[in-house]
């Protein structure tokens, strides 16, 4: 959240919170940006009405590509025009299999993931 508008970091994917690596992911944005001033350059509303953001550090650095490098967050080529594949760690989107099931139209392996969730009463 930048001053309480919900932002998606532009041209990738990061796991949702229930999702495993969620949590891991969140602490790693909030680890690189706490303290900072982040510039965002809003560039469309999703289709869930998040306001997606080229988001940089005060250095210069792309927080999408931070977050790519460490192994938080995949590429996601429909948005990013690939801009950030080649960042990717080895097997990342073997950790990060919800992510890239999404990605790639198996949104019926997502939706078993959320119903074995709810079914334990964590989602």
């Amino acid at each position: 959240m930048i001053q309480k508008t919900q932002v998606r970091l532009f041209g990738v994917d990061a796991p949702e919170l229930n999702h495993p690596y969620g949590q891991k992911a969140k602490w790693a944005l909030v680890s690189l940006c706490k303290g900072q001033v982040i510039t965002a350059e809003v560039t469309e509303k999703d289709v869930h009405g998040r306001t997606v953001a080229k988001c940089s550090l005060p250095d210069g650095r792309d927080i999408s590509a931070e977050m790519v490098k460490i192994g938080m967050a995949i590429d996601w080529p429909k948005f990013s025009g690939g801009k950030y594949k080649s960042m990717e760690l080895p097997d990342v989107r073997k950790k990060l299999w919800l992510a890239d099931a999404r990605q790639n139209g198996r949104m019926h392996v997502w939706e078993k993931f959320e119903a074995q969730e709810r079914s334990r009463g964590k989602g």
